[in-house]
């Protein structure tokens, strides 16, 4: 809608994940050199975590279409699945047929299948995406394929991809042996406020014009303090306030722009679980906007000094109006999410208190069990104690017996 009018060839703001569009922040980078190591080594286990909307799958999506031709490639991205799904899922991924066949015959031909590659010189790789989804018990099961290995040479390789809930399932005490090995690991962290900068003009860069608009400081500002450096959130501020300065014909992004943009998608909180202030409402935003109020006011007045002539002003009043509800909107939003905010920090408090207790319970339990098997070791010392003088003082009284009556032979 708005390509022709910014001189763009293509949408720079897209969602959907882009390898030719894809940006190299610090963290990217040392994930994609990481994970390259890892494939070209023929590491076993990889791990990929990082927040919704922070480029984990593209970066999947860039290596996959890098590697060379003799690589095949499984790519599971449902994962909230049983058993024998995940097994069909992973057979039918690499073109096995899996209809009507139970676990144990999918493993037994994927296995076949995997030594059959091997055989011809091809790799296999296994990416499993959304992996935060999997319980305990079916990483257990994927764990068991990386036993799938000649002397020198791993027969699939295991990309675990998935939010930071994923890191918090894998330091489970029954997941140990699946941590120790993992070969690679790499966390996706946000972009700075620099790099969320370099990021848009990236895109634009990638979508035919980097020139394509001006951005006011306040502006980046304003998108850095909403997205918090998420890749997918500046996509959906970007492509937003590119419809809106097309609506206005201008190719400035002004912070007022960015502001009113941001309070109107996350009006609702969807993007986050309590409200922005410094991109709701930023912290000089509430000053500029009772000087707009005003300066409306003003407007009304001027449009009307005597009293006649009301519908001149009537434009004026509907926007000062407007002004008014956004104000109570905002307001209204605030204290909802202070509300959410609080109720949320009791509910953390209340499960912190609750683990402290079940600690304490254990600890206490564990105490006891000690002192028992202390009391137990106690008695069974006695025992023996009274035993041993016992047998000493038999043995005292069979000496001195033996001496009695060597004293009364010898005479």
């Amino acid at each position: 809608m708005y390509l022709s009018f910014f001189g763009l060839e293509r949408k720079p703001f897209q969602l959907a994940p882009d390898p030719g569009s894809f940006f190299l922040s610090r963290e990217h980078k040392k994930a994609l050199t990481h994970l390259t190591y890892g494939i070209t080594f023929n590491q076993g286990f990889m791990l990929v975590t990082g927040e919704v909307g922070i480029g984990k799958t593209t970066i999947i999506r860039k290596i996959i279409k890098e590697l060379d031709r003799d690589v095949r490639i499984a790519k599971i991205t449902n994962t909230r699945v049983s058993s024998n799904q995940l097994w069909a899922l992973i057979n039918d991924d690499f073109g096995l047929d899996s209809a009507g066949k139970d676990k144990t015959l999918m493993l037994k031909e994927l296995t076949n299948f995997l030594i059959s590659e091997y055989s011809q010189g091809h790799r296999c790789m296994l990416v499993i995406d959304e992996a935060q989804n999997l319980t305990p018990g079916l990483l257990e099961e994927i764990r068991l394929l990386s036993n799938l290995e000649t002397d020198n040479s791993k027969l699939l390789q295991i990309i675990l991809v998935g939010q930071p809930e994923l890191r918090e399932t894998l330091a489970r005490p029954e997941l140990r042996q699946l941590r120790q090995r993992i070969n690679i690991s790499c966390h996706l962290n946000a972009l700075s406020k620099k790099e969320t900068s370099d990021y848009i003009f990236h895109r634009l860069e990638s979508a035919g014009n980097r020139d394509a608009a001006v951005f006011e400081a306040g502006a980046i500002d304003a998108i850095y303090d909403f997205s918090k450096g998420i890749p997918r959130l500046v996509n959906i501020i970007c492509d937003f306030l590119f419809l809106a300065a097309y609506d206005e014909g201008a190719r400035t992004i002004s912070t007022n722009l960015a502001n009113e943009v941001i309070g109107e998608i996350e009006q609702e909180h969807k993007y986050w679980n309590s409200a922005q202030p410094k991109a709701d409402m930023p912290p000089d935003g509430m000053k500029e906007m009772l000087l707009r109020l005003k300066g409306l006011e003003k407007a009304v007045l001027e449009k009307v000094p005597d009293g006649n002539g009301r519908q001149h002003g009537s434009s004026a009043e509907a926007a000062m109006g407007d002004m008014m509800k956004r104000v109570m909107k905002i307001l209204k939003c605030d204290m909802e999410a202070a509300i959410g905010d609080m109720a949320e920090r009791f509910m953390e408090a209340q499960s912190r208190l609750q683990l402290h207790e079940k600690g304490v319970e254990d600890r206490f339990a564990a105490l006891e069990n000690e002192l028992r098997q202390l009391r137990l070791s106690l008695l069974v010392n006695e025992k023996k104690g009274n035993i041993r003088q016992k047998t000493q003082a038999e043995a005292i009284t069979r000496l001195k017996t033996k001496n009695l009556w060597g004293r009364i032979f010898s005479k």
